[in-house]
Formats: C-alpha cells, structure tokens, sequence
C-alpha cells in the first residue's frame, strides 16, 4: 500500500505506466482533470463492469439507465441545485487564494496564516448555453450528478420495464462540479464518473432497505481487494445532511492523506419525485394494490466514484520494493521494484505472453499463442523487447497476474505446447498447457 511518503513515486509510477496522467499536459494541464492511459482505462473499464454486473445483471429488480449530461435548466430549478448547491467560499486577503470555509481548520484563517475575508456561497455547477443564441433563455448546466436523470425518467423505465416497487434505476456516467478546493490526485477533481443506483421502495420499508444496502455496498469494497482495516462507515449527524436526506451512510477508505468517502448511501425520501412532479406537472406517484391508493416511493441511493474508487483501489495494490523480490539482483541504484497486486478481475490484462528470447520459432508460438488466448476472450499483452527478467517486472508493475513464457521447450518433446507460467505476487513458476 502507498504510504504518505510514497505519494510522488506512486504519481511518477502512474504516468510512466500508462495508468493516470494530468490532461491537456503538453499545454500545462488543466486543474484537477484528468486523462486514463491504455492501463488505467483498462482497469476503469473492469471496475465499472463489475459494479454493472452485481447492481443490473445479477439482479432482476435493477434496470439500466443512461440520462443525458445536459438536460433541460428546469431540472436543475426543481431539484434544488440552482439554490442549494452551493459551497462556502472564502479568500486570503494577502494571496488571494481562495477556499471551502468548511473544509478550513481555522475559519478566520488562511492555511498560511493570513486573514480571510467574508464566506460567500459558491454554486459548483458548470453553466453551458445550448443553440447558437448566448443569452440567459439558452442557459443550462453540465450535470452536477447522474441521480436526477433518474428521477426524471422514473415512470418512463417503471412503465417500459413492467417494473413493481421496490426497484431501482442504474446509471454509470460523468459529472461535473466547479470545486473550489479540488486535489488528492484523482480523489476530488471538477470532471468525474458516477456508479449511482436510486432503489425505490414503499415509505414504511425504507430503514430496512438502507440498513440493506449499507452492508451490500461495503461487501462490494472488500471483495474488490480493499483491506477492512482501510475501510469503515460513517453515519451523517443531521446537521450535516444534504436538505434532501432523512439519513446518509458514507462508506470511507483510509486514504495515505486521512479518511476520505468512497460512496454514500443516502435516504433521499420522496424529496425529488414530489419536486419534479411539482414542477412538471406531471403524476409521478404509484398505485398500491393492496391499499388502493397511490403514494410517492421512498428512494435509497448508493452513490459511488469510479475515480475515487479505482484510486483506492491502485493505493491498496501498490507495493514498492527497494530490491530485488528475487534477492539475486541488484536493480539500479533508487530504481526499486513495483508490484501491483490488484484483484486479478481488475487487473488491465488477463495474461501477458513472452517469447523467452527473441527468435523466429518461438515468436511465432508465442504470437499464436496470444491469439489464441485472444479469441478465448482474454485480454492478452503480448511482449518480446528486453531481458525475461525486465519484461516480467514491466507486467508486475501493471499487474498482470500471468505470465505465459514461450521456451525451448515449448516446441519439442514431451513438453510441446506447454508453456512456463509465472504468478505475479509469489514469482513462482510451473509449467502448464494454457
């Protein structure tokens, strides 16, 4: 795991890698944002995939949704946004710099000990204009969150999916919020995905269904490699519920920089259906055959970040060794040695295969090999420049959980069409006929 003094290794590791790197970097960057390289994608993919596979496909009381970023300025009225999604702000009255007051140790002083001037409310949505007229009739707004996609579409996916109470509506996609203190790598940043599920279920049942998916969601953590040591739940106080929550839940990981969130669950209550049904106009209530009555669904949200989540993911995993794991060879002077040990699942290749020496018979194997692996539906990372040793450290430090060594006598013998299998995290070695 990245300890607080690794942290520059472990930034220089994931861009050196192919994992995360700053955007727009040959210009400068860009604040807080972002790009994920041919690795980093890889694993993204995989983790989101997983969170698709446990909240839709293995369930049948789940469905699939995937709303619009920009969506008509009237949501964003009806929802609350426009007026209460807002932060405090301060500034340094001798730097300028500005901050959350609520995030600040000291509310009359600046990190850097200077004073700070009156705390205004900040909204951290990000305004757009749709259609060629730049005018205050064209203005709308980047989504902040994936949920009032949702809660918009609730009867059109209820109606088409022949879907009963309780169920709920899944979405993965970007948002977007205009922080003022953005920072910790990819931990808070201003673009970001969401793995959102809005379970709606009937008012009386609502404990029972928030207490269940708190336990669900902190099992997904532990089973994607995250220590419970690392991990933990912290009940919001109600003076720090959001204005539409009846109760929140935040599943934290012990990031090298403190405890941050990595998801919250939340009772949203029925806030957001009688708001939109408010200001459409429109009947989002549902009918109760037992009662003969209608009534407005209680929504339970589990809200994730896939970047705060791939985060913990890659610190957890990350070990730095100062030498050899092999003991035998000494490695270049503060070069050191770095294994990812991520769950195998997530890891960006299934296998990697390398030719033991670059010679015409066994790179040809070795490619044949690759496809085949390929059309097996594995995703393979085929390797034949450098020393075995390098290429197999090269794969240790992505984490690929195999390696498939093509050798002499994978050719010939009673060994032909076998191949040297080699285990990322214990190095050692068997043969076996992939």
């Amino acid at each position: 795991m990245v300890e607080s003094d690794q942290l520059e290794n472990f930034v220089a590791w994931a861009k050196r890698r192919g994992v995360i790197w700053q955007s727009s970097e040959i210009y400068g960057g860009i604040g807080s944002i972002y790009d994920y390289g041919p690795v980093g994608v890889e694993i993204k993919n995989r983790l989101k995939q997983r969170w698709w596979r446990e909240i839709v496909i293995s369930r049948d009381d789940v469905f699939g949704l995937d709303s619009a970023i920009i969506m008509n300025p009237k949501v964003w009225h009806s929802s609350g946004h426009i007026e209460l999604f807002n932060d405090p702000l301060v500034e340094d009255q001798v730097t300028h710099k500005r901050y959350r007051l609520d995030e600040l140790e000291d509310p009359t002083k600046s990190p850097e000990g200077n004073p700070l001037g009156e705390p205004t409310q900040f909204n951290t949505m990000f305004q757009t204009n749709v259609g060629p007229v730049f005018d205050e009739s064209s203005t709308t707004y980047l989504r902040p969150e994936t949920a009032q996609g949702t809660f918009v579409n609730f009867k059109q996916v209820m109606d088409s999916s022949r879907a009963k109470i309780p169920f709920g509506i899944a979405q993965i996609g970007k948002s977007f919020r205009n922080e003022i203190t953005p920072g910790n790598l990819t931990f808070r940043t201003r673009e970001f995905e969401q793995m959102e599920l809005e379970y709606f279920v009937k008012p009386e049942e609502a404990d029972k269904w928030f207490d269940y998916w708190v336990k669900q969601r902190l099992q997904f953590y532990v089973e994607l490699g995250l220590s419970t040591g690392n991990l933990r739940l912290r009940k919001h106080p109600k003076s720090q519920l959001a204005h539409y929550a009846k109760a929140t839940t935040d599943i934290e990981y012990k990031f090298p920089w403190g405890w941050g969130e990595l998801e919250g669950i939340a009772n949203r209550g029925d806030y957001d259906l009688l708001q939109h049904q408010q200001h459409s106009g429109k009947d989002l209530s549902v009918f109760d055959e037992d009662s003969k009555t209608k009534y407005h669904p209680y929504v339970i949200e589990p809200a994730g970040g896939v970047d705060r989540a791939m985060l913990a993911i890659l610190l957890e995993s990350w070990q730095y060794y100062p030498r050899s794991r092999k003991g035998d060879e000494d490695l270049p002077e503060g070069e050191g040695e770095i294994v990812l040990s991520i769950e195998p699942t997530l890891a960006a290749y299934d296998a990697a295969v390398l030719p033991l020496v670059k010679k015409a018979s066994l790179v040809a194997a070795a490619k044949r090999l690759a496809k085949q692996l390929t059309q097996a539906g594995q995703h393979v990372f085929y390797d034949e420049s450098g020393s075995i040793g390098r290429r197999y450290r090269r794969q240790d430090e992505i984490g690929t959980p195999v390696c498939y060594t093509v050798d002499f006598e994978s050719l010939e013998g009673k060994t032909k069409g076998t191949v040297t299998a080699r285990q990322r995290d214990s190095m050692k070695q068997r043969r076996v006929k992939p």
